[in-house]
């Protein structure tokens, strides 16, 4: 490991949600004006992800009073407090630009369904085996 590598891993932070493209997050962004430090949370759309290590960044889509506004986050970023994932979303591109020509409705993306740990059995309904029929 060089020097460079060692600086950066020093400055990432050691927990980060996993954030996927097409999720639905809550970004608590630390703001400061003159002498007093506020929290501002920006909701929206991961469409972009990029970069790695330190220099990770995710960009949030978000519509404002009918206008889309887009903004890049620093992952590891000390202003960046928290990232909340609120919903996970279906999809099969790395980039979501499409978003940007949609609106309402048009613009929804397919829920990601969790994966399930419980198993049904499944029930036959085909013809029923010879001990089956001989039995009943």
């Amino acid at each position: 490991m060089n020097l460079v590598d060692q600086i950066e891993a020093e400055e990432m932070k050691k927990k980060v949600a996993d954030v996927h493209i097409g999720d639905t997050v809550k970004v608590h962004m630390r703001i400061v004006e003159g002498e007093k430090e506020r929290i501002q949370i920006i909701e929206g759309v991961v469409i972009k992800m990029r970069g790695g290590g330190v220099r990770k960044t995710l960009t949030v889509r978000k519509i404002s009073f009918g206008i889309g506004v887009e903004r890049i986050f620093p992952f590891h970023s000390p202003r960046v407090e928290e990232i909340e994932i609120l919903r996970r979303a279906k999809v099969r591109r790395a980039k979501l630009y499409y978003l940007r020509e949609l609106r309402g409705k048009a613009a929804r993306l397919k829920e990601r369904k969790a994966p399930s740990s419980t198993t049904k059995a499944k029930k036959s309904r085909g013809k029923k085996t010879n001990a089956a029929a001989k039995s009943s």
